[in-house]
């Protein structure tokens, strides 16, 4: 038996499943009666993880964000990772929507002091954009984790790795 087991935070993001989500939406704005007719468009830039949406009117264009959230949604990908950047109006109206799949220094920080905070016999360090969560006692870390879900963070938490 181990005598420390451990797991890591981290906001990594499945970029296949959001490929998979950008495919059945694609295939539902086609099947949509409402969407007929109209020159809609949904592509995703891989790189900087942003989907971006088009369509001749902007009512039309939140039907769009909604067809994506929801495939996203039954991809298992966490709303709260979805941050809109904006909307560009013109011939056609577009909105640009970021995936946040990293951990930024400021929310490690706050997970790490929530874990500090919660004197649980754990102890956690920042390693790039993770978190290592190390303990004697597997309880103790299952505890984090609840602890960790428990906080408001717009990020898309995964726990992954635990021995």
């Amino acid at each position: 038996m181990a005598s420390e087991h451990s797991f890591d935070i981290s906001a990594a993001v499945d970029k296949q499943e959001l490929k998979n989500a950008l495919e059945q939406a694609k295939k539902e704005l086609q099947a949509r009666y409402d969407l007929k007719g109209v020159k809609s468009e949904l592509s995703f830039n891989e790189k900087e993880s942003i989907f971006r949406l088009s369509s001749s009117s902007e009512g039309k264009v939140d039907v769009l964000r909604d067809i994506l959230i929801s495939k996203l949604i039954k991809r298992g990908i966490n709303t709260k990772a979805i941050k809109e950047l904006g909307r560009e109006n013109g011939a056609m109206f577009h909105l640009n929507l970021k995936i946040n799949d990293s951990i930024d220094s400021e929310n490690a920080k706050i997970i790490n002091k929530a874990i500090k905070d919660s004197k649980l016999k754990v102890s956690s360090s920042i390693r790039g954009e993770e978190i290592r969560v190390v303990s004697k006692q597997i309880d103790e870390l299952q505890n984090v984790i609840k602890l960790v879900k428990g906080l408001d963070l717009e990020l898309n938490l995964s726990f992954k790795n635990l021995k």
